[in-house]
């Protein structure tokens, strides 16, 4: 993990500063800016390996920026910070991309370990990625390794965790996908957060899978989930 370049966006300074001079210290390379809009052009600019998103700040919000962040780059992750423990707030974040949350004040050890618990689960993808192959879904041809999924003329690009809950869900053919297994295989482990994540991306995948009514993604209840083609 040493000089990995990680953008810090926070508007309060002392809080900023703080977690500046300790990712610094922890063999880190980060980058502060203090308010939404200097974090994409700081983002824009810089090759970022990781981003710590305050979420209430000025001008740009953490959400925003996020949303524009991952429409530059779907893999780098984001970790948010937040004052607020609202599970409305949180299934927000996961929408819009984020791999974990952290609620005010914390420590910063546990900031550390989640930061080193999302590069475990980056790394086991990326390794997992390897030598993965296509399948034929109904209408659609999936390509696991380039992240996409085609429907006639039509393209859309995965995330990589919608690829990795698609892939699980194509090897497990007409058995069930297990939610513990997902999650324990994707997100490194079954807590609610990762839970909540998952249900926003198994949402994500039925919206993009609608376009061939023979293909479904049923709820196996108190299991888990099952591809119906």
């Amino acid at each position: 993990m040493d000089n990995l370049k990680v953008l810090v966006v926070e508007d309060d300074p002392n809080l900023g500063t703080i977690l500046s001079e300790y990712l610094e210290a922890k063999g880190y390379s980060p980058t502060l800016r203090i308010d939404g809009q200097k974090g994409y052009d700081e983002f824009v600019k810089g090759k970022y390996e990781f981003c710590i998103l305050d979420i209430m700040m000025p001008i740009k919000d953490g959400f925003t920026l996020a949303k524009e962040i991952r429409k530059i780059d779907k893999e780098v992750p984001i970790l948010f910070l937040t004052a607020k423990s609202l599970k409305e707030d949180t299934i927000e974040g996961f929408k819009v991309g984020a791999d974990d949350y952290l609620t005010k004040p914390f420590s910063m050890e546990e900031l550390l370990a989640r930061m080193n618990a999302i590069l475990r689960r980056t790394q086991a993808q990326t390794t997992r990625k390897a030598g993965k192959k296509q399948h034929s879904i109904g209408s659609f041809k999936f390509d696991q390794d380039h992240q996409t999924l085609l429907i006639g003329k039509k393209t859309t690009k995965l995330t990589s965790k919608e690829s990795d809950l698609l892939g699980l869900l194509c090897n497990t053919g007409a058995e069930t996908m297990e939610r513990e297994y997902a999650l324990k295989s994707i997100w490194g482990d079954d807590s609610y957060f990762n839970a909540r994540s998952m249900d926003v991306y198994i949402a994500k995948l039925r919206k993009y899978l609608k376009a061939d009514p023979s293909v479904e993604i049923v709820n196996v209840h108190g299991r888990g989930f099952k591809l119906i083609v």
